[in-house]
């Protein structure tokens, strides 16, 4: 089932996903988050987010066994839209999200990444959006999100080949602010939340708030777009096939339908 804990200490304000092994991300482990927010925007004492991964990866995907339970393109799409929402909330947050990335961050992994404002990795993180491989697509806005960091033709070659990328080509790409040391990336993690922290509550707030500016109107259009897509292509034999394929580790026979 998995959880997310929370820790407060100095105005900073760490989450951690704990899910073993994959730390997979579930429903409840997506409502755990929806939850740990709530708790945070009551405690105007905090200034800035760590968000990690207990264990050996960040995140290395969606819950794809839970999938398999869901019956109706609706259901698909409703999911999907929730995922956004919630990442959504993620990015439009008071205050910065700061992700520590170790191990992966794959598939809806990354696309919770993404929805954070600084990404720190590590250099031999593998990061990526390997939906395409087992006859799905990314549903947590990864369609609308990676473009805007390494561009369209990157997005193309990362989302079609399903390959994901080091911590250090994500850096250089500016998927992620730094790539460094294993041992290294939670102490300047700690030290760049500190920094944040010392800052005036206010002057963060407006910062937050004046960003996003930037955001074009037809971002909210693709991100309704994916949803669309995501439940139409669950109703796919190929959608069937390759997620099969995914649990039984083995190469999917896709028909193209």
């Amino acid at each position: 089932m998995g959880e997310i804990a929370l820790h407060v200490d100095k105005h900073i304000a760490t989450l951690t996903i704990k899910s073993p092994p994959a730390n997979a991300l579930s429903s409840t482990l997506l409502q755990a988050l929806s939850d740990r927010m709530d708790e945070i925007e009551k405690d105007s004492s905090i200034k800035a987010i760590i968000l990690k991964g207990e264990g050996k990866f960040f995140s290395a995907g969606a819950d794809i066994k839970e999938f398999t339970s869901l019956q109706n393109e609706s259901d698909y799409a409703a999911l999907s839209r929730k995922g956004q929402e919630l990442f959504n909330r993620v990015e439009n947050f008071h205050i910065p999200v700061i992700a520590a990335i170790h191990g992966a961050s794959l598939g809806g992994g990354l696309e919770l990444a993404m929805a954070c404002h600084i990404r720190y990795v590590t250099d031999t993180a593998k990061l990526g959006l390997p939906e395409l491989s087992l006859g799905i697509i990314p549903g947590f806005a990864g369609t609308q999100r990676l473009p805007r960091y390494v561009g369209a033709p990157k997005a193309y070659e990362m989302m079609l080949s399903g390959d994901p990328i080091s911590g250090q080509e994500a850096a250089a790409l500016g998927l992620a602010n730094r790539s460094l040391p294993e041992e290294d990336l939670f102490p300047a993690v700690e030290k760049l939340a500190s920094k944040i922290a010392s800052k005036s509550g206010p002057t963060i707030h407006h910062v937050m708030n004046l960003v996003p500016y930037a955001k074009t109107t037809q971002f909210q259009a693709g991100v309704e777009s994916e949803a669309e897509a995501f439940g139409q292509i669950f109703g796919t034999d190929d959608a069937t096939e390759g997620i099969q394929a995914f649990i039984e580790k083995r190469k999917p026979n896709f028909k193209d339908q």
